[in-house]
């Protein structure tokens, strides 16, 4: 019965987070730091593809919970044989529309990143971006992606910790807040909606890691499931450098102190 309950617990929770997720579609694109603006962060994002997952060739690429589909249109640009999944299907109809609109062959379909229902070791590589930090059981869900993947292949994941700050970003934060509200700056996030009920916030409460997503705790959990080897990256600061050129002053500072990272783990060839 308590099995069950919990269960029922964490339907609900996912379906709030697909419910917020849905409707941040519309002006997802428009926020730098979602879609790309420039050839030079665009360059960036390849470097760091090619770094930890190679070149394409044809391979297969899952990208989970693609949104509107700009890390699956990376990896279309490496010659990557791409399917993006994600459970919003306003997020889709978006991506959709891009890849029509630039010509890619990318297969996009609704699905849920924690039960993908994949064939088994049908997936070369797996990357995610920003999806992990609001997962409610990674744990499966790891177990889920190594199960996907073929012997050898590759989980690359980009994330961050949103919860916790250091001295220096709570300072940033405060000035840039301060300035706001005096009218000496526009707000950073002009085009995110409304949150009057604090939905965000009640989410991020409740899902596993409610207290952030640091790195060495992704990654010990993905050895636990048996990935091996499993890397850290913190060095993103050719992206972020890109990124910064397109927020304000204060945000392109605080992209840059926040604790943000690639993880790439590694399905042993003996699994």
């Amino acid at each position: 019965m308590h099995e069950l309950a919990e269960h029922g617990r964490n339907d609900s929770l996912r379906d709030e987070i697909k419910a917020y997720w849905s409707g941040r579609a519309a002006t997802f694109d428009l926020s730098p730091g979602h879609e790309i603006f420039s050839d030079i962060e665009r360059e960036a994002w390849h470097a760091l593809v090619l770094k930890h997952l190679g070149p394409g060739d044809g391979r297969a690429a899952l990208d989970l919970a693609s949104g509107t589909g700009v890390i699956s249109h990376l990896m279309d640009d490496l010659g990557y044989r791409v399917t993006g999944m994600d459970w919003s299907e306003d997020m889709l109809q978006l991506a959709r529309a891009k890849a029509k609109s630039r010509g890619r062959n990318i297969r996009f379909f609704v699905g849920d990143a924690e039960r993908t229902m994949e064939p088994d070791e049908s997936a070369d590589v797996i990357i995610t971006r920003h999806l992990v930090w609001t997962l409610v059981d990674p744990k499966a869900s790891f177990e889920e992606w190594f199960r996907v993947l073929k012997p050898g292949g590759r989980l690359l994941i980009i994330d961050g910790d949103f919860v916790n700050t250091g001295l220096r970003e709570r300072l940033v934060k405060k000035l840039a807040a301060i300035l706001e509200r005096t009218g000496f700056i526009k707000a950073d996030q002009p085009h995110r909606p409304a949150d009057s009920s604090n939905t965000f916030n009640s989410i991020l409460s409740r899902v596993y890691f409610a207290k952030g997503a640091r790195a060495p705790d992704v990654a010990a959990l993905l050895r636990s499931t048996g990935f091996m080897p499993v890397t850290i990256d913190q060095d993103l600061r050719a992206i972020h450098r890109a990124q910064a050129k397109n927020f304000t002053f204060f945000k392109g500072v605080l992209r840059g102190l926040q604790h943000r990272y690639a993880v790439v783990a590694v399905k042993p060839d003996s699994a």
